[in-house]
């Protein structure tokens, strides 16, 4: 930012190491994201204000633009029309194509300042910024919660509700989030597109591969501002600074015991509901959590 004006990093030239700019005239005053088109903008400021007017009819969720709503609907009759030409993979949405093709190429023009680490998307990289700078911008309408990223308020609000939209068609378990949907249906597909490019060592997730790329790099940026002990991952970070807090957010809704994590209270709610989702097709033994069902998996 200079001058009060909103500048967008186009790309870092190969040649010359200059970056290009280009000036963007139409700013939020919430969280200072900056648009070419003032339309764009009076959209974004949608998130800020809630202002949701497009309803799904399968799960009730509200949306602020039709298209992002067809989307959306996509996960609950599980069309992919989105579909890379390099592996195969399918997508309900262009974006979810188009990024998940970077990982492809490899490109990531966007570089962080502070730590230098790179992204494929200017959002991405603003995201990542807040976690240098400590800005929380997007705030729970239930509980006070601050977050940093838009995505992590929505999928915190289903800690409230408990609705469970997405449900997976071969086990039918059921999900709050999609992503967390899409993430269980790989033990299913046992799918690993994404390979690292020092060990060859591949991997399901996009996600996975960032955290593992690490393990070569040594890299840890994300630095905790009470005991200034450092991590690999933002989220190793979250999880560490409750340490200091003793914050425990996350209440079962049978027996009111609180967890510091919502995975902790997921685990938790299993004793109440006696579920046992990821069965053994050698033996058919059940089991409540896939990390006891992939270790149960190596006896045979």
């Amino acid at each position: 930012m200079a001058n009060g004006k909103c500048f967008y990093l186009l790309y870092q030239a190969k040649n010359n190491n200059k970056t290009n700019s280009r000036q963007v005239p139409y700013k939020c005053s919430k969280c200072d994201k900056c648009f070419f088109q003032k339309d764009q903008l009076v959209t974004h400021q949608r998130i800020h204000t809630e202002e949701k007017r497009f309803k799904c009819s399968h799960c009730e969720k509200y949306f602020i633009r039709p298209d992002r709503l067809r989307i959306h609907q996509r996960a609950h009759t599980g069309e992919k029309p989105f579909k890379c030409t390099e592996c195969g993979k399918s997508y309900t949405g262009p974006n979810g194509l188009r990024v998940h093709q970077k990982t492809h190429k490899a490109e990531k023009p966007f570089k962080c300042t502070d730590c230098g680490k790179s992204f494929t998307r200017a959002f991405c990289l603003r995201g990542h910024q807040r976690t240098h700078t400590g800005e929380k911008p997007y705030k729970c309408n239930k509980c006070d919660k601050s977050f940093a990223r838009v995505s992590y308020v929505t999928n915190h609000k289903a800690v409230h509700s408990g609705e469970k939209p997405y449900k997976c068609n071969e086990c039918e378990k059921s999900f709050a989030r999609v992503i967390t949907l899409k993430n269980h249906q790989i033990i299913h597909t046992g799918e690993k597109p994404y390979k690292c490019n020092v060990c060859e060592k591949s991997f399901a997730r996009d996600i996975t591969l960032k955290r593992h790329e690490i393990i070569h790099t040594g890299e840890k940026p994300y630095k905790c501002n009470v005991c200034e002990k450092s991590f690999a991952r933002d989220i190793t970070l979250k999880r560490h600074e409750i340490i200091h807090t003793g914050e425990k957010l996350y209440k079962c809704n049978v027996c009111e015991k609180s967890f510091a994590r919502t995975s902790n209270l997921k685990k938790h709610q299993k004793i109440h509901t006696r579920e046992k989702p990821y069965k053994c097709s050698v033996c058919e033994k059940s089991f409540a959590r896939d990390t006891s069902f992939r270790e149960h998996q190596r006896i045979h």
